[in-house]
């Protein structure tokens, strides 16, 4: 996940020693298509943002963890090229962990640590970044698409090695990880929602929104109630991907017209990479860029064969050729 310059100042935890990530010349070409300013992206950690949260004990030193408040945790994964982080939201009755990860560390073992409750899994889409963790668990939540039913079966050790390789990843691995084996084990989906469906953990209700354009099964999560928003893929303050082969453009664009109508709802958004934490008002912000995307004279830069464009706190990036392919309606 490329960063974007940031800052607000203040520091968290222990920067790393980054003058030698593992296997890593700091020629980090080997990240590709990904958007601009991700050479080195290990020089920009500590992010000074999560200084603002309580950070706890982790069961395993490849997370760190922070107390979002006093019913949300953010579980952060910041020693790879995504810096993903899941969300562990804990009712009277059940936790929802919202995604699980990497899988490079023992997802199951921290959340245990930090929660007795019975645990349900929703996943924010099924890129192998957020679905690492889920065949350690019984109860998963999960669209009804043929991209969801895909990723479920698993993906083998040849279709990750990338993102485990030299330049992706500079903190050690945790004992016994076997890079060369490392793989998107498959689970099952133990629960079909749509949009609109609510899922009750006690005292506190979060229901789906279908956000399809980053991939054809992304979905957020909105808490009405406390007026919090998990937006998992669909936004965060980074560049957002609209390029890949599952992702449409055009749908992407009708999902941040969705949220944006939600600003009045909503104070908070709680995002998937990078930091946790930013103001509902970056929703209007996300609809007037995917609307400006359709204008000739929007500049933008070309990243690994992509349009890249730059609006500040976030960039998007599109296929080169996407104007041709479809219109805003």
């Amino acid at each position: 996940m490329a960063l974007l310059q940031l800052t607000t100042a203040g520091c968290v935890s222990t920067p790393p020693d980054n003058s030698n990530p593992p296997g890593a010349d700091r020629n980090n070409e080997i990240v590709e298509n990904r958007g601009a300013d991700k050479d080195n992206w290990w020089d920009e950690l500590p992010l000074p943002e999560w200084a603002a949260f309580e950070q706890l004990p982790a069961s395993d030193d490849w997370f760190e963890v922070y107390r979002i408040n006093d019913a949300i945790y953010a579980i952060y994964e910041p020693g790879q090229f995504e810096l993903a982080i899941s969300y562990l939201v804990v009712g009277t009755e059940k936790a929802l962990l919202f995604d699980t990860g990497l899988g490079i560390g023992d997802m199951r073992k921290l959340v245990e640590s930090l929660t007795d409750l019975e645990l349900v899994v929703v996943n924010s889409h099924t890129h192998y970044d957020h679905v690492g963790g889920n065949h350690q668990f019984e109860s998963i939540v999960g669209l009804d698409t043929a991209f969801t039913s895909m990723n479920a079966a698993g993906r083998p050790p040849a279709e990750l090695a990338e993102f485990v390789s030299p330049g992706w990843v500079w903190k050690p691995f945790p004992a016994g990880f076997d890079r060369e084996e490392y793989s998107s084990r498959p689970y099952k989906i133990s629960r079909i929602v749509r949009d609109g469906d609510q899922i009750d953990i006690g005292g506190r209700v979060l229901e789906v929104l279908q956000t399809p354009g980053h991939t054809p099964d992304a979905l957020c999560l909105i808490d009405r109630e406390n007026r919090l928003l998990f937006t998992g893929d669909t936004f965060y303050l980074a560049p957002l991907y609209a390029h890949f082969a599952e992702s449409d453009v055009q749908q992407f664009a009708h999902s941040a017209r969705r949220l944006a109508s939600l600003v009045s709802e909503v104070d908070t958004l709680l995002m998937a990479h990078n930091v946790p934490v930013a103001s509902s008002a970056y929703l209007l912000e996300l609809n007037a860029a995917f609307a400006s995307l359709y204008n000739d004279d929007e500049d933008f830069i070309l990243t690994d064969g992509n349009r890249e464009y730059d609006f500040g706190d976030f960039s998007i990036i599109v296929p080169n050729n996407f104007r041709k392919q479809k219109t805003v309606e």
